[in-house]
């Protein structure tokens, strides 16, 4: 049987954060869906496709390209969960600010669907800190995010922030 695991966000750029939960999420499941949230209410600096697209270059990028796939949502994620046929959420943990929230939406999506578990990843110590808002700030501000993005995400940064 297929583990399928749901990774939701809203990817906006993928960050080194990002990849780092992604990575350790393809250590336990056999298929990753990273799952961009289409939020009327935000504006992204990014559109979804070319959200798909840096997520897409990013599992090449890891060598497991085949392993992950990209899809949108604008509803509740564990709708898109089911959708998918996921058996796992996956959720990246930065703090222990992180670890409140995300506990008290597992516990919602538990209560709305017990079949889907939410998985708590720790995030690297050298990526903890990074968060896709902030790399967005400093690339506004003309700031270097190479250390925080990839090559190819820093470049869009730069063209879209320029």
């Amino acid at each position: 049987m297929t583990k399928i695991a749901l990774y939701t966000g809203s990817f906006d750029p993928i960050t080194n954060g990002h990849l780092d939960v992604l990575a350790q999420a393809l250590d336990i499941a056999d298929t990753v869906v990273v799952a961009i949230g289409l939020h009327a209410a935000k504006k992204a600096l990014f559109s979804q496709q070319e959200r798909a697209e840096m997520i897409a270059e990013a599992a090449a990028a890891l060598g497991e390209a085949g392993r992950v796939r990209v899809a949108t949502f604008d509803g509740l994620a564990i709708e898109s969960a089911r959708e998918h046929g996921a058996a796992m959420m996956i959720r990246g943990l930065r703090d222990g600010t992180d670890l409140d929230y995300e506990m008290q939406m597992a516990g919602m999506n538990g209560a709305m669907a017990p079949e889907v578990r939410t998985v708590f990843l720790p995030a690297s110590p050298s990526v903890r800190h990074i968060t896709a808002t902030l790399v967005r700030q400093i690339a506004a501000m003309g700031g270097d995010v190479s250390a925080f993005v990839s090559p190819s995400v820093e470049k869009r940064l730069k063209a879209r922030t320029a």
